[in-house]
């Protein structure tokens, strides 16, 4: 059951968003993060959270669980698998302190603080996750492929949403690209382990 995670995570994660955008009057995905549904007094603070990161967190701390107990596990298996807990708790983390209204604000909060360190967190835990599985033999040949590519786009769009926030243009959209790239690695992850076991 648990090796469903991966793909659960990725269909929740839309709808979850898309939702909360919804009850969001005037909300951007494209101009607005993710995150900034449930900033400090967004009409979903509490709302977005709820229905995304906390549930969210539990399923990628549930898959990850579920890839530590595989029998004869490589070393960068298990890493992945640690990886991936560790991207779950940044994500309750991320919920419990939400980030100010303004993300260009010069003097930000220290919930705001403890929000951007969770994200980096969050990040870098789904871009060495990928990598390692480019070098375990735990996979076949195809999957490294689809986890070098999942690596590369995320890499890019996170490069493009640097520059689309210092330009103020749509960094919403680039930050969904990029995390899009990491989660659709992390259903393929779960197929991959579903189909294989």
């Amino acid at each position: 059951m648990f090796a469903y995670f991966g793909i659960i995570s990725f269909v929740w994660m839309v709808a979850g968003v898309t939702l909360a955008g919804i009850k969001y009057t005037g909300y951007s995905h494209s101009k607005q993060f993710c995150s900034e549904l449930g900033a400090t007094g967004s009409p979903t603070q509490k709302f977005s959270p709820l229905i995304n990161n906390y549930p969210l967190g539990l399923f990628f701390c549930l898959f990850g669980l579920h890839i530590l107990q595989i029998e004869q596990a490589s070393i960068l298996l298990t890493l992945i698998g640690s990886l991936i807990i560790i991207h779950g708790i940044g994500t309750w983390v991320a919920g419990y302190f939400p980030m100010d209204a303004d993300p260009y604000t010069q003097n930000p909060s220290r919930a705001c603080q403890i929000h951007s360190w969770a994200g980096m967190f969050m990040l870098l835990s789904l871009l060495l996750a990928p990598l390692l599985s480019i070098f375990t033999n735990d996979f076949s040949m195809g999957f490294r492929l689809f986890s070098a590519t999942c690596l590369f786009f995320a890499i890019y769009f996170t490069v493009t949403l640097k520059k689309a926030y210092e330009q103020k243009t749509n960094p919403g959209l680039h930050q969904r690209l990029s995390y899009a790239a990491q989660l659709i690695w992390l259903a393929g992850l779960s197929a991959n382990l579903v189909y294989s076991g």
